[in-house]
């Protein structure tokens, strides 16, 4: 039997939840991935299949969870991320951060396991203060487009500190900003990959509103040490991790163009329903607390996305958001 430290890791097919299966291999621990493939591609785990360390459970967390054996850590990272997948499976995403998040928590409690869990900046909704410090208690629509997602993570966040306060669980909440690099899916409907798929297929880039509505993205590599640092913290409210490099979606765009080399044009589209107009995390907490602050510089990171969607056969430059049959929930 070997003292390896053991971590499960919820949404481990995900842009994030691989990234992160990576990390904690490469740190020795011996790793579970969960997934149920409704969002996320066993592509981006296939390289960890032959690794000893290594083991994959097809399962769907919203599902009663049974793991053999004791574990140590558990990261939940299941549930649709992108507005384009959230508003088409909108019970799914309410389930996993519901009920997905109640039977991850009950896991940490029977096995003694400290669980980390994934909320997000949406929790901030669109912010009437700005930068979004952790103190802010947002600005949230439950019952627009966009609450399945924000509610889905408020209650994440809620039911997290419920069990931390009650059943004296030990437990950590994450909260993301946009984050972007290698395995993201370019048909996922967010501003990054969405700009990148269309300079790679010589088409238009299309910017919503005027482009005056601003992000910050931060790189996998920094976003995953920040959850790292955390989840090894003794801190146990939520943080911000996140770049906060503000920049307005026009000049986004402008920026992917020059690294492109395309000569396609901007064209401005109505902005969708309750966008949120500027997203700028206030990290003084994860500087303080975690010693944390992104390294990666947009440049960079953009450069290694581009590579990364540049060396995929063209067939996926093409390819259509996932398809989802309605099916009874």
């Amino acid at each position: 039997m070997s003292m390896k430290k053991r971590v499960l890791i919820t949404g481990a097919a995900g842009f994030l939840g691989s990234h992160l299966c990576d990390r904690f291999i490469q740190e020795g621990y011996s790793v579970i991935g969960m997934d149920n493939l409704i969002t996320g591609d066993l592509k981006n785990l296939e390289h960890l299949f032959p690794h000893p360390d290594f083991e994959f459970y097809h399962h769907d967390v919203t599902k009663y969870i049974h793991i053999s054996g004791r574990l140590d850590y558990i990261l939940h990272f299941a549930s649709p991320a992108s507005p384009i997948d959230y508003m088409r499976i909108p019970i799914q995403t309410l389930k996993v951060g519901a009920m997905g998040t109640h039977n991850c928590l009950g896991l940490a409690k029977a096995k003694g396991a400290r669980i980390l869990v994934a909320s997000t900046s949406e929790v901030y909704g669109d912010p009437l203060v700005h930068p979004q410090s952790e103190e802010y208690w947002g600005n949230v629509n439950p019952v627009g487009p966009r609450g399945v997602y924000d509610e889905a993570k408020r209650y994440l966040e809620s039911i997290t500190m419920a069990y931390h306060s009650f059943h004296k669980v030990d437990t950590r909440i994450v909260r993301i900003f946009n984050t972007y690099g290698p395995r993201m899916r370019l048909n996922d409907g967010r501003a990054l990959p969405t700009f990148i798929g269309q300079a790679l297929r010589g088409e238009n880039i299309t910017v919503f509103g005027d482009g005056s509505q601003t992000r910050s993205f931060c790189y996998v590599s920094d976003l995953v040490e920040g959850i790292y640092r955390l989840l090894l913290s003794d801190y146990v409210y939520p943080i911000n991790i996140g770049n906060p490099d503000e920049i307005t979606l026009k000049d986004f765009a402008e920026e992917i163009l020059k690294l492109t080399g395309n000569t396609v044009k901007i064209v401005f589209k109505p902005l969708p329903p309750e966008d949120p107009k500027q997203r700028k995390p206030d990290i003084t907490k994860a500087r303080t607390i975690l010693n944390w602050e992104p390294t990666v510089s947009r440049a960079e990171g953009l450069r290694k996305t581009y590579e990364y969607f540049k060396s995929l056969p063209p067939e996926e430059w093409y390819k259509q958001p996932k398809e989802f049959q309605s099916r009874q929930e």
